[in-house]
């Protein structure tokens, strides 16, 4: 506490029930659902469901979600993961023999089998109190009638105006005079709102059986896709048992693999052990620090992280103190040049949106399209926008993560809990891709580390390692002498980097019985409570 006013926003503080997401008529919806007597669960779906109308660059029903559901807002957690598969016909040979070295984001080879519907509709009929018809209203609504192009929409569909001049489809809605929708347009999706209406009133089978199953194999065959109707009809997410790791005191729980929260994890294991350095955490010795622990986990990720149904993650050792000693002890002041190798046994961009409802039933939810329009495709008669996780899927022969039919490929996706004595004391989850572990560190190690209320620690100004280019991506409000001092010590900055990230937060402060959320700024959303 006692940062009133210092970086804009303050927490938002409420009994009854919260939300929040990264767009206000989401959040709004979630609020009117719990009112209506919905719990977390449902409203989070109604948030989504809405997300996917007016935030279509970020997800869709052609996407995929992880959940965490804290049922009476206990630690028995119920986790699901909703990621799609590889097409069955899809394997490194055909790839290799057809040229390719890699997956391009674009296009229909990135376009697996989208995982949310099914998550929605199983989530909802096991865990939720209204019916799924009655939970996508609000979403059909707005898509019938319209949205207007909100301020951080705008600037990710500018950024991506050019990859849907591909798809008549794509560009019909959101380039509809030639030219992508600006703040203020309207977003009309009248064809989603009748695919979002089939799915309310029919479950998963609306969508992976019958007229829309058909629209989007059909439309992905004709560009060359390996996708068919078996696949959808035997697309299927899975109930997974969380991982934890202690951090200052509470436990911390994500998915498991394939998603990447196993990272988050070891990040907030190695940079505990890191002496707190500086008054705040925006500190010469602290950045380079959490840099270097970012360099060194997500180096790990990808050497290890993949689909554990069909490959051994090894995650126990990924989390082991030796594992995580080791890569503490290569952190000194310079910049770790090259990457070291660690020895493991050998075995043969997105929404998010945090819930707690009147009886502290804690939704942590998460929907993707993985880049800002996925593929860049839209099938022609359901609207529905494809994502392009396949382009998670490496060609290398012999990787963890090598493409294979039936194959989820690595997921940056991670929905997360804190508990404390049994019972969840937060809700949170960080968007961004690839940044969405280390986006958690930072997060907690600024709000738990180093005192910052909820709100403020996400307003502080972000940094992030790029894993695939290798250069620290940087937001304005750091010095630019602790920038200077990074590159005395080796490391290289991305000249043209913006915003990093987004995030959602609920806290439940149980002795006062109180609720106290925060929503990131770099979003169009907000907390709301009741």
């Amino acid at each position: 506490m006692g940062n009133f006013g210092k970086y804009g926003l303050d927490p938002v503080q409420s009994e009854n029930g919260m939300a929040a997401t990264s767009h206000h008529l989401a959040t709004e919806t979630a609020i009117e659902i719990l009112k209506q007597g919905g719990n977390a669960l449902d409203a989070a779906v109604a948030a989504c469901a809405v997300q996917c109308v007016v935030e279509p660059q970020s997800t869709g029903i052609g996407g995929d979600c992880f959940c965490m559901y804290a049922p009476g807002g206990s630690d028995q957690y119920v986790a699901y993961n909703g990621s799609g598969r590889a097409p069955a016909a899809a394997n490194l040979q055909w790839y290799l023999d057809q040229g390719y070295d890699e997956i391009a984001p674009i296009g229909s080879h990135s376009v697996t089998i989208p995982g949310a519907v099914d998550a929605w509709d199983r989530l909802v009929r096991d865990h939720g109190s209204l019916p799924l018809s009655e939970i996508l209203k609000p979403a059909i609504k707005v898509a019938r009638a319209g949205s207007p192009v909100t301020q951080r929409v705008s600037i990710d569909f500018a950024g991506s105006g050019d990859k849907l001049k591909d798809c008549v489809n794509a560009s019909a809605v959101f380039r509809p005079n030639g030219s992508i929708l600006k703040v203020g347009e309207t977003i009309l999706q009248p064809k989603l709102a009748d695919t979002l209406e089939i799915i309310g009133n029919e479950g998963r089978d609306g969508f992976y059986q019958g007229d829309v199953a058909e629209d989007i194999v059909s439309y992905l065959k004709s560009r060359g896709g390996l996708h068919t109707l078996d696949d959808f009809t035997n697309a299927r997410g899975d109930y997974v048992t969380p991982i934890s790791a202690k951090y200052k005191g509470y436990d911390v729980y994500q998915c498991p693999p394939n998603g990447q929260g196993v990272i988050a994890l070891m990040l907030l294991k190695l940079i505990e052990r890191c002496e707190k350095s500086g008054e705040g955490p925006l500190n010469l010795e602290r950045v380079h620090r959490e840099i270097e622990a970012c360099r060194l986990t997500y180096h790990q990720r990808d050497a290890y992280l993949a689909d554990p149904d069909q490959v051994y993650v090894p995650v126990e050792e990924m989390l082991s103190d030796k594992n995580i000693d080791q890569m503490y002890e290569k952190i000194n002041n310079r910049k770790i040049d090259p990457l070291p190798d660690f020895q493991m046994p050998e075995h043969k961009d997105t929404v998010y949106i945090s819930v707690v409802d009147k009886d502290r039933n804690c939704c942590s939810f998460i929907n993707t399209l993985f880049h800002n329009f996925g593929s860049g495709l839209m099938a022609p008669k359901s609207g529905v926008m494809l994502q392009c996780r396949g382009g998670g899927f490496s060609l290398e022969p012999g990787h963890p993560n090598v493409i294979a039919g039936g194959k989820k490929p690595l997921h940056t996706i991670i929905p997360a809990m804190v508990a404390s004595g049994g019972q969840t004391v937060m809700s949170f989850g960080v968007m961004g891709g690839a940044y969405q572990a280390f986006g958690q560190m930072q997060f907690l190690s600024r709000y738990l580390g180093y005192g910052y209320d909820i709100q403020a620690a996400m307003d502080m100004p972000r940094f992030f390692a790029n894993p695939v280019t290798g250069e620290v991506e940087f937001e304005s409000g750091i010095d630019e002498k602790i920038i200077e001092g990074l590159k005395d010590k080796g490391h290289i900055f991305e000249q043209d980097a913006s915003l990093v990230g987004g995030s959602q937060a609920i806290w439940i402060d149980r002795e006062n019985n109180l609720l106290i959320g925060g929503s990131d700024p770099r979003k169009d959303g907000c907390a709301i409570g009741y």
